[in-house]
């Protein structure tokens, strides 16, 4: 048995075989046909000095020496995919792709894009909207904004915006609800993305920050994601105690109001990540910078509130 690698694409078979438990499915796949995928999986074999698969009637299945290789091969050829597209990405000016919460996508960045579009024509930009870590090799992705505390070990990360929360709703509730204390009785929703944060920015902190202790508590739905709380609040189901970013853009528009003074605010914040070393790269560093002179025109809606760290108010 020799100790030299044998061919890569018969360990291609071998592994898209393993992974589909297959030979059509894995021939399919790699655009062979299931003779050729069979003959380099043999080859494989006597390369080796043992069988990697047993054959059924209507399936396969690994052999003891077939597990011990699966493994490692898997990975190899996921760490050969993500290493080529790295390589591809430090040649590539033109494509940015760019990961981010569902609710910051929707409400922050999305209504943003075309004066982004106009600005940097050259740049294609592609989102990737999810709350799951990503690895920026295996991934894809060229930059993460992701909302809470870091530290962000091994990677260039910046504070983009930083939010505060302030109960947001209707014309039409707010004329209903004209006082923090009338706002106890009203419908409030909550947004469970933020439980996270501590010390909490919820519903009881902020009548706290008010001076109204013993509020009873939220009796209105509850979200898991930011975004359907605020589609729930353009309802007029409820107030919402709401991130400004998020609500910015109803805000402006007049659909939601925030009638109120009071604010708090929290060490979390909005962070951009990237992999160290590739903020400078042109697509990297102009998003950048045209994240930075967005979150700059937000500092409008500051006007008139009154800011409390929620540490302050913390029970």
């Amino acid at each position: 048995m020799s100790n030299r690698l044998p061919p890569l694409t018969a360990l291609r078979a071998f592994e898209a075989a393993a992974r589909h438990m297959s030979f059509a499915r894995a021939a399919d796949e790699l655009n062979v046909t299931p003779a050729a995928l069979s003959f380099q999986i043999k080859s494989l074999e006597e390369h080796l000095g043992n069988a990697l698969f047993r054959r059924l009637n209507r399936a396969v299945e690994l052999t003891d020496a077939g597990r011990a290789l699966y493994p490692g091969a898997h990975e190899g050829f996921a760490e050969l995919a993500a290493a080529w597209r790295a390589a591809q990405r430090v040649g590539d000016t033109v494509t940015l792709t760019v990961t981010a919460g569902p609710a910051f996508t929707a409400k922050w960045l999305a209504p943003r894009m075309f004066g982004f579009a106009q600005a940097h024509p050259d740049i294609e930009l592609r989102f990737s909207a999810t709350l799951r870590l990503l690895d920026f090799d295996r991934d894809g992705i060229d930059v993460a904004i992701r909302f809470g505390y870091g530290p962000d070990p091994g990677l260039y990360s910046t504070r983009i915006l930083s939010d505060w929360l302030t109960p947001v709703m209707t014309p039409e509730m707010a004329a209903a609800h004209p006082t923090p204390e009338a706002l106890t009785r009203a419908p409030l929703l909550v947004d469970r993305s933020l439980d996270f944060v501590s010390p909490p920015c919820d519903w009881p902190a902020w009548f706290r920050a008010n001076g109204i202790d013993g509020a009873p508590a939220p009796h209105g739905a509850q979200f898991n994601q930011a975004d359907h709380a605020i589609d729930a609040a353009l309802t007029g189901a409820g107030a919402l105690l709401a991130r400004s970013s998020l609500v910015e853009k109803a805000l402006r528009e007049g659909r939601l109001v925030a009638p109120f003074e009071v604010a708090l605010t929290t060490d979390a914040h909005f962070r951009f990540l990237c992999p160290q070393g590739t903020e400078t790269r042109p697509q990297v560093a102009a998003f950048l910078d045209w994240v930075r002179s967005e979150a700059d025109t937000m500092d409008d809606l500051e006007t008139g509130r009154r800011f409390i760290p929620a540490a302050e108010v913390a029970e």
